[in-house]
């Protein structure tokens, strides 16, 4: 019996290995998206995030070679399950609606997903949406890492509004979706802009307030838009 022990022991060395590796990839990933989220790609170093996280930075280098591999796996990490979450609202509001489907409805389902990590308070989910609004806003190269993450999911958010909307074009959609974009990274950004200018009645951290005012706003914006009646004289 000892001998068969023994023999067995080494088994779970590997899988202990494997279980360090990933939990110190963890590790790594939330410093580099704090640093990130705060000092943008160019304005941090492979050495600042092995000194967060208290590791060295050749290990840093051993796991993602590049601090461009750092901060695009930074990126998919939370994108992944994102768009996994934002496609299951959606088609699960679609289905459930039928015929009934509409703007608001499309669109609460597109963003509850995204409120709901920062209602919930987990600083980390905060860091990666500051991250967003900061990529959202780099002209040289944002607009592409924002195209090959996020595309299918907004794709999907016109497919159904279409529905609502049908006579609506696809250009007048495509704008519309682009100023929701903006509202809402910004709303993301906890820029506490809004408690300043507002004196403390708006509290940019108030995600609930936030999403009960963005779906009908922007609602209102894509009908009238796309579906502009008699104008005003």
């Amino acid at each position: 019996m000892p001998r068969a022990a023994n023999k067995a022991a080494p088994r779970g060395r590997p899988v202990r290995r494997l279980a360090e590796a990933v939990e110190t990839r963890g590790l790594i990933l939330d410093h580099a998206e704090a640093l990130f989220a705060r000092h943008g790609l160019h304005g941090v170093t492979v050495r600042e995030v092995g000194s967060s996280a208290g590791v060295d930075p050749a290990l840093v280098h051993y796991y993602f070679e590049t601090k461009k591999g750092l901060f695009d796996a930074v990126f998919e990490r939370r994108a992944e399950v994102l768009n996994a979450e934002r496609i299951s609202s959606m088609d699960a509001y679609a289905l459930a609606a039928g015929e009934r489907i509409s703007a608001e409805g499309c669109i609460e389902a597109f963003l509850e997903p995204i409120l709901r990590h920062s209602i919930q308070g987990d600083e980390r989910w905060k860091n990666y949406f500051r991250l967003l609004a900061l990529v959202n806003n780099s002209p040289d190269w944002g607009g592409r890492m924002m195209t090959r993450h996020f595309d299918p999911v907004i794709r999907r958010l016109i497919d159904l509004l279409r529905r609502c909307m049908p006579q609506a074009s696809d250009v007048d959609l495509y704008w519309c979706y682009h100023f929701l974009s903006g509202a809402l990274t910004l709303s993301l950004s906890e820029t506490g802009r809004i408690d300043r200018l507002s004196a403390g009645a708006c509290v940019s951290a108030d995600m609930e307030a936030i999403l009960r005012r963005m779906v009908p706003f922007i609602a209102a914006g894509f009908r009238r838009v796309c579906q502009p009646g008699p104008q005003a004289t």
